[in-house]
């Protein structure tokens, strides 16, 4: 009988660590709408090509129900990203009807499993709050910085900035030196292009 009882402790057991893995997994609802309408999905696992799960390029409000989740305009995680952690998004501004794939993330930095154009992986920019690049793509000369920069002549990186990571806050980034001129607000998440704003910025800080 000792046997029997013993595998019975064991089987109990694991299905007690498999129970707490699934308590603490996580998981986020996509809607079709904003402010939470429309048809909706949820999610407990990565989702490399929402195309296959009949929503891509659909979501416009999102739950975030537990974790800390990646959200991609392209499928496999490529593209542009967002970071959103736990709580309730109505509106997806400037990424609405955008997302092909999403996946859990433990943390900010913790995306060095994908590589961006040019065959370079996020590891690129974990370092430092924010990272600009000499090309469109991650690719060239890089400039990782922590603090608010006045002029990027310091760095020898004026009007020379392609695309930008932003690792952690939310960065303004501006055509002149000192703050001035077009500015733009960048959240967290990987910029290859800076469309209008290419070679362009100058002083940059965080606002948030």
């Amino acid at each position: 009988m000792k046997p029997f009882f013993s595998r019975l402790i064991q089987t109990a057991s694991l299905a007690t660590a498999l129970l707490a893995g699934a308590a603490h997994a996580g998981e986020l609802t996509l809607f079709t709408d904003s402010e939470f309408r429309g048809p909706s999905i949820s999610l407990r696992d990565g989702t490399p090509d929402l195309v296959q799960r009949g929503f891509n390029d659909r979501t416009s409000s999102v739950v975030v129900r537990s974790g800390t989740w990646e959200l991609c305009e392209h499928a496999g995680f490529q593209g542009h990203c967002i970071v959103l952690e736990r709580g309730e998004y109505r509106v997806l501004e400037g990424f609405n009807d955008k997302v092909s794939s999403v996946r859990e993330i433990s943390d900010r930095g913790d995306r060095g499993d994908r590589g961006g154009r040019g065959g370079r992986g996020d590891h690129d920019g974990r370092r430092e709050p924010i990272v600009l690049f000499a090309q469109a793509g991650f690719g060239g000369r890089r400039a990782e910085l922590h603090n608010d920069v006045r002029k990027l002549d310091d760095y020898d990186f004026n009007d020379r900035a392609g695309s930008v990571i932003v690792n952690e806050g939310e960065w303004e980034l501006c055509e002149h030196a000192e703050f001035r001129g077009h500015c733009i607000v960048l959240r967290p998440g990987r910029y290859e292009f800076l469309d209008d704003m290419n070679n362009r910025i100058s002083s940059l800080r965080r606002v948030r």
